[in-house]
């Protein structure tokens, strides 16, 4: 529980305060903001539904835009099914090459549900004039489809590290 709790706050932290943003208009990317839930991946699927969670009602809390809360909630998905994947398979099993094959398809997941997510909002004409301005392909799918890809793999990466390291100097133990 406590580990759920530092990830949820870590997750919260970072993309509110880091200054480390790609801004791409009308989408932005902060680096390393899905770290946490992506080490709660690592390590149980209840931590990674935990920081799912947890995220998705700080923002709600934080009063970021509903479309931001949603793709936050969308979260939930990739993490739950990423999560019983690696445990199913075992971490230890995951070699760096199968690691990234996995990222990819984690990525894709986390894309394309947000994707959805932005869609509807993109339809419903209740995004910023920036999307409508470059179009639904532009907008939706390359920078938040196609970008959601890219910045998860990149965040996975980070938080694969992190966890190796972690684990390595016994601070961290995988269920």
């Amino acid at each position: 529980m406590i580990i759920s709790g530092l990830l949820i706050a870590i997750g919260l932290i970072i993309p509110m305060f880091s200054p480390v943003k790609i801004v791409l208009g009308p989408a932005s990317y902060t680096l390393a903001s899905h770290v946490a839930i992506f080490i709660g991946m690592l390590i149980s699927p209840s931590v990674a539904i935990a920081v799912a969670i947890g995220t998705t009602i700080g923002f709600f809390f934080g009063g970021f835009a509903i479309v931001i809360v949603l793709r936050a909630a969308s979260h939930l998905i990739f993490a739950v099914i990423g999560s019983y994947y690696i445990h199913k398979v075992t971490i230890d099993a995951l070699t760096p090459i199968k690691a990234r094959i996995f990222s990819f398809f984690i990525g894709l997941i986390h894309g394309a549900a947000e994707v959805a997510v932005v869609s509807t909002f993109f339809f419903g004409g209740s995004l910023s004039p920036a999307y409508a301005e470059r179009g639904f392909f532009v907008s939706v799918i390359l920078l938040v489809g196609i970008g959601t890809v890219i910045h998860s793999m990149v965040d996975f990466e980070f938080a694969w590290i992190i966890q190796r390291l972690l684990r390595k100097q016994k601070f961290l133990q995988i269920d």
